[in-house]
């Protein structure tokens, strides 16, 4: 392996390791990367949308042409003119297979709409339900979130409510109190 082999085997390596100490962001990105699919499968459905009205429309157009060239057999085969019927026969039969190949394509173009479409529904399906364990998620956090500050509430205004904590002030006043008076007794001894 080279090192940039090396080096790119290692961020991912951390990068999972990131994403599964942080579950949210990883439902992050794949909410982002869902997002992301549906925009390109709707820009796929609308551009087979546009191929399969251009092919609907060189259909008609070869239709057309079709019927001309028929025309044009009938009127070379009255006038006895062999050699034109015989050319608009094939002009008609190379108009046919174009038509039967273009027909094919629209027809390909119509199951790829189809098969896109069942795929943004499935897109949009898994989306949703990340969106929901996204959500879910978020709320279970803030439930802990919450807990959690209760808790610590809970033991602050314990602390900060005891009469512990009255009584330690006063109590340390009065030590101050017998340190002082011991010292000054210790002064008037000695003097």
């Amino acid at each position: 392996m080279s090192i940039f082999e090396n080096f790119n085997q290692f961020l991912e390596t951390r990068l999972e390791e990131f994403l599964k100490q942080h579950p949210n962001l990883q439902i992050q990105i794949l909410i982002e990367q869902l997002e992301e699919q549906e925009k390109d499968t709707k820009s796929l459905i609308a551009q087979l949308e546009m191929d399969k009205t251009q092919l609907e429309k060189d259909i008609l157009s070869l239709g057309e042409q079709i019927k001309l060239w028929h025309e044009r057999i009938d009127k070379a085969v009255q006038a006895n003119r062999v050699d034109l019927a015989q050319a608009a026969q094939e002009r008609e039969a190379a108009l046919l297979r174009q038509g039967n190949q273009t027909w094919g394509r629209m027809i390909g173009v119509k199951e790829r709409i189809k098969k896109s479409q069942e795929l943004l529904l499935q897109i949009q399906k898994r989306k949703d339900e990340v969106d929901a364990k996204y959500k879910q998620q978020k709320a279970n956090q803030q439930q802990q979130q919450q807990q959690t500050q209760k808790t610590t509430d809970y033991q602050t205004r314990g602390w900060e409510n005891s009469t512990n904590y009255n009584s330690l002030d006063d109590l340390e006043q009065k030590f101050k109190e017998l340190e002082i008076d011991e010292m000054l007794r210790d002064l008037k001894r000695k003097s």
